[in-house]
């Protein structure tokens, strides 16, 4: 099977760990999700993860709470995910890392690029947990700065959803898929699939983004192939 990428980062929300619990984790989620990067793995695509924590908690949630504590709070359940997907990799033999952007001792290696570049290519799957390590950032911008620093030829973002939107599907019945947009036209649009920050990042260093349903079968692995469906975010 031939694949479109080299070394890529894969974005993952939160809920998508939790399937149909939407809390938590879902043991078989997990095992897809691993399994999927298992297979890429195996055959030499150098991959890097990015899971959001919106299973556990979000910043936005703490609406009384001081804003700082309550990203830090969304950073230490990225970290927990983190270990989760870790840990569901080495289960299907698959040697993985996991890399914070906080100091989390006996947890996690504090995030250094040129070591997590040095297990790309020893053919280790590499975790990123804790987002950027600042307040006031979403894990998209996180996923955006990983993919940049490890050089990522394209931002896999793995969604609830089959795409992008003009607006959203769950409440529109007669929402309409992008098939393909470019940078500016997304931000242009005002679209909310992803940060706005991050994909202006993306744009900076001429990242390709692919936005896919995780739900699809083989649904990442299709992403990898080119044969998978979602929107395509590019430009120049």
């Amino acid at each position: 099977m031939a694949y479109k990428y080299k070394r890529l980062l894969l974005k993952i929300s939160g809920e998508a760990l939790a399937g149909d619990k939407k809390h938590g984790f879902d043991a078989n989620a997990l095992s897809c999700v691993a399994g999927q990067i298992a297979e890429l793995s195996e055959a030499g695509v150098e991959i890097g993860i990015v899971v959001g924590g919106g299973n556990f908690w979000r910043g936005r949630e703490g609406d009384e709470m001081d804003k700082t504590t309550a990203d830090y709070m969304g950073m230490l359940a990225t970290i927990i995910n983190a270990l989760a997907v870790a840990d569901a990799l080495e289960r299907k033999g698959v040697e993985a890392r996991v890399m914070t952007a906080l100091s989390v001792s006996g947890v996690g290696e504090e995030f250094n690029c040129k070591a997590a570049k040095r297990y790309l290519s020893e053919g280790k799957v590499v975790v990123f947990g804790g987002g950027t390590g600042s307040p006031c950032f979403s894990t998209d911008t996180g996923a955006s700065l990983r993919a940049v620093e490890i050089d990522a030829e394209v931002l896999l973002l793995a969604k609830n959803i089959d795409g992008i939107y003009d607006s959203d599907p769950k409440t529109n019945p007669n929402a309409e898929k992008y098939d393909s947009l470019t940078y500016d036209e997304y931000v242009e649009k005002g679209l909310k699939a992803m940060d706005t920050s991050a994909v202006v990042m993306c744009k900076e260093n001429g990242l390709k983004i692919h936005a896919f349903g995780l739900s699809g079968k083989d649904s990442i692995v299709k992403a990898v192939t080119g044969d998978g469906e979602g929107t395509v975010i590019y430009g120049k």
